[in-house]
């Protein structure tokens, strides 16, 4: 018997209504193996059935009136927030992330629909002095921002709910029909939320067709990126997917939200329980599947051995088990596969010289908070995005040298330092060459209306509502000469 009776049509909501895919596969909890629910499995003629419905109602979108797309995304927060505790428990439940981590990302969902309502009224331009020449005598000039069209999103399997809501909240309050693609291991969250958006949204004129999933494999994803109607894609994953669909999707728009190995520079005159707390809660919450968790933690030598083993005892009382449990702090990762990648790169940097300080074990299908010291350049614990609850710790002589090492890096979301000195925060809010620079608070630290985004291969583009939507739209410049 299935975990998960879904409250909404069966099918894909591809057009106006819900068409049954050619298959289905099972969505499995991660915990223990059990079957969450048969979800619709979808092909190369679903997405272009798709991409031809939002295609056809672009300009009925574009048209669709302030109101109504600020109305939508209201009415879908608040059925949402009326069933907060069922989409916890499911997304429990098709991630296998702990309770408390699943509560966060319903929050932080209903934060992004609403603050993308808000945007809706804030869609504006301005007026332009076009007689700095003297040919723009006598001439009005001023610019709008229109919609750039359809807009391709496709999600993590972290974050699931949350990272469709940052495609598809934002698509719609700039006006733009969108069609979603969620992570194969986690369709089910993202398909309610369209069910609710939907429902919201025929209230008030939204043609269904704005709002569209398909499911599958790599070459769904491909014909939807590659389709040369589309106007934006809007990626949040792995570094390597994201180049290949940089390369399939151009010359179109692409907004890239890609990986990380973040990391946490502790300063001599940092207040060090503090810091051992971040690392024990920003190391290892969402059981260290998220960008932004803190991989590499880089501590100045005159206070290593004392942070070392403030961090030791912490990371020793994280609970591991089930994540349907109130004090589960990490669980089983996504899949089988994914653990053996991590145990292996651990392994991996152990038998080249790296000190095991805590974890490194597993209790059932979980791997237990594992802290590794003096790791080099050169390993994939190190050097890429472990995605697991794998924190590793090295030595460093200074501050210049700390900044120096996060920047060493080919990723560069988020970084955060820990010091009590303003020179040191702001070198580092300087120097480090990232996306975001968090002091004295972990590097996971986002709040989702802020400009969120990364440099070098950790992406390009900014989310967060106001952001997103200045992506997804484009000026058009009026240059009138009255009659």
């Amino acid at each position: 018997m299935s975990l998960f009776e879904a409250p909404f049509p069966g099918g894909l909501p591809i057009g106006a209504g819900w068409v049954q895919p050619p298959t289905t596969a099972a969505v499995r909890f991660p915990y223990d193996g059990s079957e969450v629910a048969q979800a619709p499995v979808g092909d190369v003629t679903l997405a272009r059935a798709a991409l031809d419905a939002a295609v056809a109602v672009t300009d009925r979108m574009a048209a669709l009136p302030s109101h109504a797309r600020r109305a939508t995304l209201l009415g879908a927060r608040d059925a949402l927030a009326a069933r907060r505790v069922e989409f916890e428990r499911l997304l429990v439940l098709e991630t296998g992330k702990p309770l408390v981590d699943c509560r966060v990302e319903v929050a932080r969902t209903l934060v992004t629909l609403e603050t993308a309502a808000e945007e809706v009224a804030r869609l504006h331009g301005e007026t332009v002095p076009l007689d700095l020449l003297p040919s723009g005598e006598g001439l009005i000039g001023f610019w709008t921002r229109r919609p750039i069209g359809v807009v391709v999103g496709i999600a993590g399997f972290n974050y699931p709910l949350l990272l469709a809501t940052h495609k598809i909240a934002p698509s719609l309050a700039a006006g733009c029909p969108i069609v979603c693609k969620p992570a194969p291991q986690t369709p089910l969250a993202t398909l309610w939320l369209v069910h609710l958006l939907r429902e919201a949204g025929a209230a008030v004129g939204l043609p269904a067709e704005a709002v569209q999933v398909v499911t599958g494999g790599v070459q769904v994803g491909e014909t939807l990126v590659s389709d040369r109607r589309v106007g934006a894609v809007s990626f949040t994953g792995s570094a390597a997917v994201g180049h290949a669909i940089a390369r399939a999707a151009a010359p179109t728009k692409v907004l890239l939200e890609l990986g990380s190995n973040a990391a946490l520079v502790v300063a001599a005159d940092a207040d060090l329980n503090a810091a051992a707390d971040a690392v024990a809660r920003g190391g290892y919450y969402a059981s260290g599947q998220a960008c932004i968790s803190v991989q590499r933690v880089l501590v100045e030598e005159q206070v290593s051995e004392e942070f070392l083993s403030l961090l030791a005892d912490r990371v020793s009382k994280i609970e591991v088990g089930d994540p349907r449990e109130e004090a589960t702090r990490v669980a089983a990762l996504i899949d089988a596969r994914s653990t053996e990648r991590v145990r292996g790169w651990v392994a991996d940097a152990i038998e080249m010289g790296a000190t095991l300080v805590a974890g490194g074990e597993h209790d059932g299908k979980a791997m237990r908070p594992t802290v590794l010291a003096n790791v080099r350049d050169g390993l994939d614990v190190w050097d890429e995005e472990v995605f697991g609850p794998v924190v590793c710790v090295r030595v460093v002589a200074d501050i210049d040298s700390a900044l120096d090492l996060v920047n060493r890096s080919r990723y560069g979301l988020h970084a955060s330092v820990y010091t009590r000195s303003l020179s040191t925060a702001f070198a580092a809010v300087e120097r480090l060459r990232v996306g975001g620079v968090v002091v004295n608070e972990v590097p996971g630290f986002r709040a989702d209306n802020m400009p969120y985004g990364g440099v070098k291969d950790s992406g390009t583009g900014r989310e967060g509502p106001r952001f997103a939507v200045e992506e997804l739209t484009v000026t058009r410049m009026a240059i009138i000469r009255p009659a």
